[in-house]
Formats: C-alpha cells, sequence, structure tokens
C-alpha cells in the first residue's frame, strides 16, 4: 500500500489476467491475490483518502523530507543527468526533485500505463522546457530500453518514491534493485524512499485507521471480483486485517474469513475455513543499514540519507559500484 493508486491500478491487466490470477491464488493453501488488484477506480479513491489520514503518515513524511532537503538531492546526483523515474504518480515530489536538479538533460516518466504517462508529461514539460521530457510505456520489474536525448547526459538516475519497494519481499527487492544497478551504469545512481522499522503500534496504525477506511479499501477487492468475476463473496463474512511480523519485518495485510463458507466464482467453487487469510499484500519495513546492506549485494552503494523529522521514512541516495 505504499505507492500512489495510480501507479498500482496501471498494474491492473486485462481481466482475462485478474480471473486467472484470483482462481490461481486461491487454489494456493495460503491464499493470496495480487495487490495491484486493490486499485479499481473505488479502490484508487479510498486509497486517496487515506493518504490523507492522520495515522498514514508514509505521504506526509516523505513530503516534508523531498521539501526540506531536494536542492542537497539534487547535487548528489549532480549536473547533466537523465533522470528515470519508476512508476510516475503524484508529480508533486518529482516536481520538488526537478527544481532541485542543476542542469538536468532528460526526465523520463516510466509507467505501464500509456494513457497516465503521457499526462504526467503534458502536465511537466510547459513547467520544464529546458528539460527533455521521454515518457516510455513499461514495466520496471522488467527489462527495458532506456530513450536516446538530443543533448547527452553525464549519467542516469533512477528515482524510486513512495516506498513502493516496501511491497515487494528482499528477494525480488534485491532482483529490481539489480536491474536499476544495470540500467544506470557506470557513474548512476538510486534516488529511493524506504518506510523505516518504528515503533509497532505506529506501524500498524497505519494500516488500521480508526474511520476503517484501509478496511473498507481492503475489502473492496471483493466487491471488484463479485462485480467483474461474477463471484459471490459475501463482505459480512471478510474482515480487513493487518499485523506486523516483527521477525519478518513486514506488515501482513489480507482479509480473514470470520466463518466456514463456500465462495463461487463463475463455475468454479472455494472453500474458506473459519479464520482463513486471504493475503493480498506486504509492507516491509527497513532499518537504513538493513537496505543498505540489501543494496550493496545488488551493486549499489549507500551516499547519502535524509529523513524526516520524527526519523519515520528515510530518501536515500546510492551510487552505482563500480567495482561490483
Amino acid at each position: 500500500m505504499e505507492s500512489s493508486p495510480a501507479v498500482q491500478q496501471r498494474a491492473n491487466g486485462t481481466r482475462d489476467a485478474f480471473r486467472q490470477d484470483v482462481l490461481n491464488g486461491l487454489a494456493y493453501s495460503a491464499k493470496r491475490v495480487p495487490s495491484k488488484y486493490l486499485y479499481d477506480k473505488r479502490g484508487s479513491e479510498l486509497f486517496d483518502r487515506i493518504c490523507q489520514l492522520d495515522e498514514y503518515y508514509l505521504t506526509r513524511c516523505e513530503l516534508e523530507i523531498m521539501e526540506r532537503f531536494a536542492p542537497e538531492m539534487g547535487q548528489q546526483i549532480g549536473p547533466g543527468v537523465m533522470l528515470v523515474e519508476y512508476g510516475s504518480g503524484s508529480s508533486v515530489k518529482t516536481r520538488y526533485l526537478l527544481d532541485g536538479l542543476p542542469d538536468p538533460v532528460a526526465y523520463v516518466p516510466l509507467d505501464i500505463s500509456d494513457e497516465h504517462l503521457h499526462q504526467t508529461a503534458r502536465e511537466l514539460a510547459p513547467d520544464y522546457q529546458a528539460i527533455e521530457v521521454l515518457p516510455v510505456c513499461a514495466d520496471f520489474m522488467q527489462d527495458f530500453k532506456l530513450p536516446t536525448p538530443e543533448r547527452k547526459p553525464t549519467h542516469t538516475a533512477v528515482y524510486f518514491p513512495g516506498s513502493t519497494i516496501g511491497n515487494l519481499n528482499p528477494t525480488r527487492s534485491a532482483r529490481l534493485l539489480g536491474r536499476i544497478c544495470q540500467l544506470c551504469g557506470s557513474g548512476g545512481g538510486l534516488l529511493i524512499g524506504v518506510d523505516l522499522k518504528k515503533d509497532v503500534r505506529r506501524i500498524e496504525a497505519a494500516y488500521n485507521d480508526r474511520e476503517g477506511v484501509t478496511a473498507q479499501f481492503t475489502l473492496n477487492l471483493l466487491r471488484r471480483i463479485n462485480r467483474e468475476l461474477d463471484a459471490d463473496f459475501d463482505l459480512e463474512a471478510f474482515s480487513h486485517r493487518a499485523k506486523y511480523n516483527e521477525p519478518r519485518g513486514r506488515v501482513e495485510i489480507g482479509l480473514v474469513s470470520h466463518r466456514d463458507q463456500t465462495v463461487h466464482i463463475g463455475d468454479e467453487t472455494f472453500a474458506f475455513a473459519e479464520g482463513e487469510f486471504i493475503h493480498t499484500e506486504y509492507s516491509h519495513k527497513y532499518t537504513i543499514d538493513e537496505f543498505a546492506g540489501l543494496a550493496a549485494g545488488a551493486g549499489l552503494a549507500l551516499h547519502r540519507q535524509w529523513t524526516d523529522k520524527g526519523e519515520n521514512l528515510a530518501v536515500l541516495h546510492f551510487a552505482v559500484n563500480d567495482a561490483h
């Protein structure tokens, strides 16, 4: 639940893929549905509300960091850069960073949704006419080719805000960080938002708000499955659950069945036991040293770090380790 709804919604894929992913996920002994399917229109609207909640510190803390330190980040990244943003969601943080960069050559918003991608480009281009805006429609979890700007950049840097990396387990995170290292190459770097380990009560409160908006957000997945896949989930028979697994350093989020029950999705039938859990997403938390170690294994060396005043979240700058 770390990235913007627009970022997640654009990964929804086709209805056929949705059906197959749901059927496959519910067939596992530990039932699960990919988190990207939380973000239909209503899910995205609910996530917007979540970001405004008192308990949900992540968005607020990252904006605080960007407001205070974007000029320092720009100096750290250096002049002549081609900046590649993974999952070009809200342009607010992007603008802070672009304003702080010394003489950037190009900005490459990267997204899986062509429509959103070009909307982002259209909104930014008039205000940054000295920067070539080169949108690329691609999935950042897969390999893709960078565009060639008219003016040759001195180096490439990836910007990955939103602590979205937390939705991936450490193995997948390391794989993605390795791809980023290869993409940037010698002289390149990564600027990334990472949610930090902190008091368990503060972490769990962010995913269990008093107003119940996060519960509505998670339950909306069942509503979507009913509507789009001809299913008969009883929404009253499931509830939202988000618990911090301290040994694994992650929030485990999903839906728990209140009773033994049977659910139909089209012609398929699924049995649920009382207390059985449908996992929908993880949110991994790190110390700065833990994440730096993960990145080091992928060829990235930590150079600078910035946190909000409460040290809830960090934005970290890594440089490609040419010796890796």
